[in-house]
């Protein structure tokens, strides 16, 4: 029997329970949507993907199906709104597997019917929540931004700390102990300046600028046992092209890393990592604590030489209990020979993968269209583009669930201009599945929405702390002065 003919019988049949209308023409091709769902690996605890059919504004209606389970929706002018717990009861038969999507669209006085589509559901689950900024795809100015929370099984949207609540200030830089929501820190510029420090029901202000740095602290990473945190230090600055690609270039003049000790308010460093012959930036620890990450490349004459500027991706050992680092620094990626240049390591939870990026050159790949993500095997130390998940235009920062199976990263493949957050599935065997955007209830949510969303960040549940105490500590506290360790 063809194919086509297939399709007709089993729309027929799908259908036919709740609505007699027959079955016209078929099409071999799945519909255009948007997002673009087809094929997509998802988790078993996600909200209800929302899709719409591309310009067509026409009744319409989908069957999702898994084995003998089944579920319809009606499409209005083209959108399809999942009901949210038969959409979940699906998920959960169908972990492991892959549910079926049939789409129908009236054209005329009959029904077109679409070749299906598959959603595969992974067996692992993705964590509850995602942190991130939302600013506006400015460059030197500013009114409203925050650092919001979204439930990823469902639309919740809640604000861990709005700018509103201190003086319209840039927040920015939020960071989590190992995807923990209790265990937190984000910097505010500007009024009421600081890096606020979130361990439980403590909240403590810590003034970071020291005489030996040449800035307050800046890009955090979190050491696993919560003692530590590793920080850049930088001297930036910002220009814009009169005729590039890449609208803006973000610079450092000079730039560090440092260690700061939460319990003794001290900062701790090294030669290797702290040099006035090199840019030093973008730390991150490795889970078991013992390795610390950073990009670095050597010192040139900026702004002359910025686009000449590539930076390597190095480590060197660290010791917990003793606060020291190791003499060997180690190169992962070589710029000199692989002609780009790294930035944003983060390694997976279980120690197995490095995530990083690569652009033509400098360190702010977020606003480079060249920038990609790259995977590291830790234990062979091979990388390889992720052309799964890579697009056209910027694919940049990005960070690890807790159980190292999902990633997030930020990217502007819809329009170049706005970052939206895409989650992609990693197997136990290496392989990536295809990404999928954060769904929203809204079809057109992306549409309409002119926000970035910045810095995504896995978390384990809900920030508990009320940004009202947050406000009030910045507002009302001189702050704790970080000090150099001698």
């Amino acid at each position: 029997m063809e194919r086509k003919n297939l399709y007709v019988l089993m729309l027929a049949a799908l259908l036919s329970c709740s609505d007699s209308v027959k079955v016209g023409r078929t099409l071999d091709e799945a519909p255009a949507i948007f997002p673009d769902y087809a094929g997509v690996v998802i988790p078993p605890n996600i909200a209800p993907l929302n899709f719409a059919l591309k310009d067509m504004d026409t009744d319409a209606r989908a069957v999702f199906s898994f084995e003998g389970q089944q579920f319809e929706v009606k499409g209005k002018k083209g959108s399809f709104v999942i009901p949210a717990s038969k959409w979940k009861k699906l998920l959960e038969s169908a972990a492991g597997n892959s549910i079926r999507v049939t789409v129908q669209a009236k054209q005329g006085n009959e029904w077109v019917a679409y070749a299906p589509f598959s959603i595969q559901v992974a067996r692992e689950k993705v964590d509850s929540y995602l942190a991130y900024r939302l600013i506006d795809p400015g460059y030197e100015l500013w009114n409203k931004m925050g650092i919001y929370q979204r439930n990823l099984e469902n639309y919740t949207q809640s604000a861990i700390i709005e700018n509103k609540m201190s003086g319209n200030n840039c927040v920015n830089c939020h960071s989590f102990c190992m995807q923990n929501p209790d265990k937190m820190l984000f910097h505010m510029r500007e009024t009421f300046p600081g890096t606020i420090l979130v361990d439980g029901g403590k909240i403590e202000k810590l003034n970071t600028k020291t005489k030996e740095t040449m800035s307050s602290l800046v890009y955090p990473s979190w050491h696993p046992s919560g003692k530590y945190v590793a920080f850049s230090v930088n001297a930036t600055k910002q220009a814009f092209h009169l005729n590039d690609k890449n609208r803006v270039e973000v610079y450092d003049e000079a730039s560090d890393v440092v260690v700061y000790d939460v319990q003794k308010h001290e900062i701790v460093t090294t030669s290797k990592i702290f040099s006035k012959d090199a840019y030093e930036t973008f730390p991150t620890f490795s889970p078991d604590g013992k390795t610390l990450y950073f990009c670095t490349a050597e010192a040139r004459p900026i702004p002359q030489e910025y686009s000449e500027i590539k930076y390597n991706l190095c480590s060197v050992s660290f010791d917990p209990e003793t606060r020291a680092f190791g003499s060997q620094v180690d190169t992962l990626y070589n710029a000199k020979s692989g002609g780009m240049s790294a930035s944003f390591p983060r390694v997976s939870p279980d120690g197995r993968y490095l995530l990083y990026t690569l652009s033509g050159y400098g360190n702010f790949s977020i606003w480079h269209k060249d920038a990609d993500l790259y995977l590291a095997d830790l234990s062979t130390g091979i990388s390889r583009p992720l052309t799964e998940v890579n697009s056209d235009d910027v694919d940049s920062y990005h960070s690890w669930s807790s159980n190292s199976r999902w990633f997030v990263f930020s990217s502007r493949r819809i329009d170049g201009l706005y970052t939206r957050p895409y989650i992609a599935y990693v197997g136990e065997d290496g392989k990536i599945g295809k990404p999928f955007l954060l769904p929203q209830k809204e079809t057109d949510f992306y549409q309409g929405f002119m926000k970035s969303f910045n810095i995504p960040e896995f978390i384990t549940g809900k920030v508990k702390v009320q940004g009202r105490a947050l406000a009030i500590k910045a507002k009302d506290d001189k702050g704790t002065d970080v000090r150099f360790a001698k």
